[in-house]
């Protein structure tokens, strides 16, 4: 191939480095208003009265909004597909506050100092309310988060669980023989904050044509245009979003959670609108990955093999239960898909409490499920005296069988047929192992006060969502030999414009630099979800190969009636006769629209696949603990993933890299901490820590391809996959290196400690 699999530089490369102004804030609007959200320092209370009389003193405060001024409309801030799973439990501004950090009023000012100003100038009578700080007390608590009438897609409001599922093949049950060894245990992962670079930075303005645009970073444009539209009772017609450059979103953009708020300052005053979180607004009041309590057990058979296994999970939402559903329903497909197991059941609850709101991060529930279910794995491996790769190679899917409790565990609709037709994880588990030194690490490494070890974990992921996810493409021919590739998808930084560009390239027989791409502007780019479920190449890379066939095809249709021949073929941007002559595509599109045969070389194609086929990864940790301290060293990531064909390389590497620090730290460092009132204590990156550069232990990213027949040129899913394996491939190396199971996130020094001199007393 000429453009697909090459390390091609990325089509917005120069802009990027160069500094150019591409970001959502990279533009100034004459009048803007400066916006700014009172938020809530209970976890529970009433509004029992708001006076807003005082902010009118303030020179340059222009519009103040509380519950009072705006409709009343239960939505989902969850930017999902409509009709969407989650259940629509929000208001834009309400007189029930559910955690600290929730909505009170929205203020804008001719200056930021001023919209500051009206916060401190608003009084809000409060009356307190019983809060729910723990996912473990809220089924059935007296408290009820959500009492109010109007609410939408709540599974049992009274109870406080936002979201159930319940899926089984087989019967678990049965599995009570006497030679079947039974494994179980519980798991605990925390809350996690996607922490990008660029916080959540909305603008909002009045057209020439009295309609509202709204530039936001937002991962989901489209879905922006739609909830904006319903929440304020606009027409689509009237909204118009654009997304620019991303600086990091990782899911937490995939949420309405200014959009509305600037889109109402701009309706209500008729003035341009600005809002910027703040990174504390980003650490409490934006969304995480939701914590996860999940009772685990696993039935094997003298040989190995894997008969039963059981799963129940109880997730924390939070306050609200955007992707509530969706998220737990992909920590089950996750837990269940990886293994070739014929009896299997979960089931989970995902419940309200009063802690921030949990909502979409990169992995989307996999992480939370593969933790559990890859640590209990190495457990049942180790009592059974089978080397953890060969455990796993015993148990794995092999191509061409079928994920039968896949069709139960759809994300809100029905599920989908899920058949392995590709796969290569038993070869990345032999590739990983040799690049990390499996064999050599096991048994050495463990004198001294500072052990080595080594550990591993697998995954599986999907490509989009079978049946479910939708994109759309538009090619059009330039008198050049260029092509506009205008795709509704969206680029968030992972250079998917690129990676299009790419697929389109290769069909056109053309240069990457000849596809000249514009992507995620409602008013003009075709429809597209958006830049979530690992979809975007996999979905929208399909649309953009179909329009670009058919771009191809209307090339040769045109380039034959300019020769007079019926026959030809394309060759090096040439429409070539059997007897030699040809005609270049400049001659083709200039005559097509100047001269002969008159026509616009264009096409638009849309593509939604009924399959979502799972790319595979394994990933080793080598480590380091130091049993005086506890502190655990990272020292080296293997990642290998099967992903199909790999459309961009660099690109892939790039993607593997960004999400192992973002496991580690959730694995190691990341910990949101909240006082015995549910307020944020850690809200600055020096309190909430992150992995950082200094902190990186060596990288190896490896793909191991295959050809996914149902793929745009063999292609599955990469952005996801990598972010599963670090956390409990390091728990995994841990316990190799000082006999300390850990299995609860993040890992605290103390806890090794605790549980390394209990190993030492024993061993004695």
């Amino acid at each position: 191939m000429n453009a697909v699999g090459k390390r091609t530089i990325r089509v917005d490369g120069s802009a990027l480095v160069k500094g150019k102004p591409v970001f959502a804030d990279d533009i100034e609007l004459r009048d803007c208003l400066h916006v700014k959200v009172l938020r809530s320092p209970h976890a529970h209370a009433l509004i029992k009265n708001i006076d807003v009389s005082q902010t009118e003193a303030i020179d340059g405060v222009i519009c103040v909004l509380t519950h009072k001024d705006v409709p009343r409309h239960f939505y989902t801030t969850a930017g999902q597909g409509y009709p969407e799973p989650s259940p629509r439990d929000t208001v834009l501004l309400d007189d029930r506050v559910r955690y600290v950090g929730d909505k009170v009023a929205i203020v804008a000012a001719d200056t930021l100092a001023a919209a500051e100003a009206a916060l401190q100038a608003i009084t809000v009578e409060y009356e307190p309310l019983p809060a729910i700080l723990d996912s473990r007390e809220s089924i059935d608590n007296a408290t009820i988060i959500h009492p109010e009438h109007g609410t939408q897609g709540i599974h049992d409001a009274a109870r406080n669980i936002a979201a159930h599922l319940k899926a089984e093949v087989g019967d678990v049950d049965q599995l009570n023989d006497d030679d079947l060894n039974t494994f179980e245990n519980n798991f605990y992962t925390p809350y996690a904050q996607q922490s990008s670079i660029e916080p959540h930075i909305i603008l909002s303005w009045k057209d020439e044509n009295d309609r509202l645009v709204i530039r936001s970073s937002t991962q989901v444009p489209f879905h922006v245009r739609r909830i904006v539209a319903e929440v304020l009772g606009l027409p689509v017609k009237k909204i118009r979003a654009i997304k620019p450059r991303i600086g990091g979103g990782f899911g937490g953009k995939q949420e309405i959670l200014g959009e509305d708020v600037c889109a109402a300052v701009t309706m209500a005053t008729g003035r341009p609108a600005r809002l910027e979180f703040t990174r504390a607004e980003e650490l409490h009041a934006a969304r995480s990955r939701h914590p996860m309590h999940t009772r685990m057990k696993l039935v094997v058979d003298p040989s190995g093999r894997i008969q039963g296994q059981d799963i129940r999970f109880l997730m924390n939402c939070g306050a609200y239960g955007p992707h509530g559903l969706t998220v737990m329903s992909v920590s089950a497909l996750r837990s269940v898909s990886l293994y070739a197991i014929a009896n299997q059941r979960v089931t989970g609850d995902a419940v309200y409490t009063n802690l921030p709101v949990a909502g979409a991060y990169r992995g989307y529930g996999a992480p939370q499920g593969i933790f559990a279910l890859e640590v209990l794995v190495d457990e049942a491996a180790d009592a059974l005296n089978i080397d953890p790769i060969e455990f796993r190679k015993l148990n794995i899917y092999s191509e061409g069988e079928e994920v039968p409790i896949a069709l139960e565990l759809g994300e809100g609709r029905e599920g989908f047929r899920t058949v392995v037709r590709t796969t290569r994880l038993a070869d990345c588990m032999d590739e990983g192992a040799k690049r990390i030194g499996w064999s050599e690490l096991r048994g050495s490494g463990k004198e001294g006060t500072v052990k080595r070890g080594v550990g591993m974990a697998c995954s599986a992921m999907g490509s989009g969502i079978g049946g479910i996810d939708m994109g759309a493409a538009s090619i059009k021919m330039n008198e050049d030999a260029s092509f506009n590739l205008l795709v509704g998808a969206t680029d968030i930084g992972t250079g998917s414009d690129t990676a299009l560009a790419q697929i389109a390239a290769e069909v056109l027989d053309v240069s990457v630099e000849s596809i000249l791409v514009y992507s995620s502007d409602t008013d003009l780019t075709p429809f597209d979800t958006g830049a979530y479920a690992s979809s975007t190449t996999y979905i929208s890379g399909g649309a953009v190969k179909k329009a670009a066939q058919e771009v191809r095809a209307q090339i040769l249709e045109q380039g034959c009636k300019l020769l007079g021949v019926d026959q030809a073929e394309i060759r090096d941007r040439k429409v070539i006769a059997a007897d030699g002559h040809s005609v270049s595509y400049q001659e083709i599109c200039t005559k097509s629209l100047y001269t002969d045969h008159q026509k616009q070389i264009i096409a638009t194609a849309s593509h939604v696949s009924e399959d979502s086929p799972m790319p595979f990864n394994a990933t080793f940790a080598d480590v380091e603990v130091d049993t005086e301290t506890g502190i655990v060293r990272v020292r080296k990531i293997v990642s290998v993933t099967d992903a199909g064909t790999v459309i961009n390389p660099p690109m892939a590497e790039g993607q593997v890299e960004g999400a192992i620090p973002q496991s580690l730290g959730m694995a190691l460092s990341e910990h949101m901490v909240f006082d015995a009132n549910g307020a944020p204590v850690n809200l600055n990156f020096h309190d909430y820590q992150i992995y950082t550069a200094r902190d990186m232990p060596e990288i190896e990213a490896v793909f191991l391809e295959t050809d996914e027949p149902t793929g745009p040129f063999g292609a599955k899913a990469t952005a996801e996959i990598p972010i599963n394996g670090p956390a409990p491939a390091v728990v995994n190396a841990i316990y190799n290196a000082c006999g300390v199971r850990i299995r609860e996130l993040p890992i605290r020094p103390e806890e090794i400690l605790k549980a390394f001199q209990s190993v030492e007393s024993d061993d004695r």
